[in-house]
C-alpha cells in the first residue's frame, strides 16, 4: 500500500472513531423525563444519565462523596396552605432544603418567599412558566424563561436569584443543560422522589414512608413538593427518623462542591 493511501486510512479510521465518540456521548444525555432505577435497597439509583456525564454540563442527581448527607429540595408550582408547615418542619430540625419556584408562586406567595430566604433556604429557578423546556430550541427563549423569574426573584427579595435550576416536570435534553451551563446555572435533578403530586390521590403516610425510608441513601438529593398534604403531614417524623439513622441535611450549594 503506497504512503499515500495508508493516510488516508488513518484518517477514515479517525474520522470513524470520532463520530461513533460523538455519538456514544450524544446519546448518554437523553430526551425526555428524568427517570430512575431502584436496584438494590438504600443504594444510589441508575438515572437514565450517569453522573459523570451530567457533571459535564454542571449538572448532578446524588452526591457520589460516600457521607451520610441529604439534600432537601422541594418544588412548587403554586401555594395551596402546605408551606408554611413544611417551613416549620425545618426550623425546628435546623434542616436547609432548596425551593423550586415558578413565576406563579412569586408572584402570588411574597411573603413566604420572604421567609424561605430568611431562614436560610435556597430559592432555585423551576422557570417562569413551568413548560417542556426540551421543545424550546432557541437559546433566547431558553434565557427569558430564567430570566424573567430571576428579574421576579429581585423584585420580591431584593436579592440576585442563586443560580439552581430544575426542568419542569424534569424534562430535558442536552442542548438544555448547555444552555443553562452557558447562564451559569447548575442543574439540580434528583435521586430520591415518590408519586406525591396528585393532590387527588394523596398517598397515606403509611405508603409514603415505606416508599421514601427504604431507597434513602447516602448523599440523596430528595425531591417532594411543598404542594402534597403528605408530606406536610409526614415530614417531621421523615427527618426524625433520618436524623437517627445519622443523616445530615446539607444545603444545596455542597452538592457541586
Amino acid at each position: 500500500m503506497r504512503k499515500k493511501d495508508i493516510w488516508i486510512v488513518v484518517a477514515a479510521v479517525c474520522a470513524a472513531a470520532v463520530l461513533v465518540v460523538t455519538q456514544f456521548t450524544s446519546a448518554a444525555i437523553p430526551t425526555g423525563a428524568w427517570g430512575l432505577s431502584f436496584q438494590q435497597e438504600g443504594k444510589p439509583p441508575v438515572g437514565n444519565a450517569g453522573a459523570a456525564e451530567l457533571a459535564r454540563y454542571d449538572a448532578a442527581y446524588w452526591d457520589g462523596s460516600g457521607e451520610k448527607v441529604l439534600y432537601l429540595t422541594f418544588d412548587a408550582g403554586y401555594e395551596n396552605g402546605h408551606t408554611e408547615k413544611i417551613l416549620d418542619v425545618l426550623k425546628a430540625h435546623n434542616a436547609p432544603a432548596a425551593f423550586f419556584l415558578v413565576g406563579n408562586y412569586l408572584e402570588r406567595n411574597a411573603d413566604l418567599v420572604r421567609r424561605m430566604v430568611a431562614e436560610g433556604h435556597t430559592v432555585g429557578n423551576h422557570t417562569m412558566h413551568h413548560p417542556d423546556m426540551s421543545q424550546i430550541t432557541e437559546e433566547a427563549a431558553f434565557s427569558k424563561e430564567l430570566t424573567d423569574l430571576e428579574d421576579l426573584y429581585r423584585q420580591v427579595t431584593g436579592e440576585e436569584l442563586p443560580k439552581y435550576y430544575r426542568p419542569p416536570q424534569g424534562i430535558y435534553c442536552r442542548e438544555n443543560l448547555e444552555m443553562a451551563q452557558k447562564l451559569g446555572y447548575k442543574t439540580v435533578l434528583w435521586s430520591l422522589a415518590y408519586a406525591d403530586w396528585n393532590n387527588d390521590a394523596q398517598p397515606t403516610r403509611e405508603q409514603a414512608l415505606s416508599k421514601l425510608l427504604p431507597r434513602t441513601h447516602h448523599g440523596a438529593v430528595v425531591l417532594l413538593h411543598s404542594t402534597s398534604a403528605t408530606n406536610a403531614q409526614i415530614l417531621d417524623e421523615l427527618l426524625t427518623c433520618w436524623e437517627k439513622e445519622g443523616y445530615i441535611f446539607a444545603p444545596i450549594e455542597e452538592l457541586f462542591q
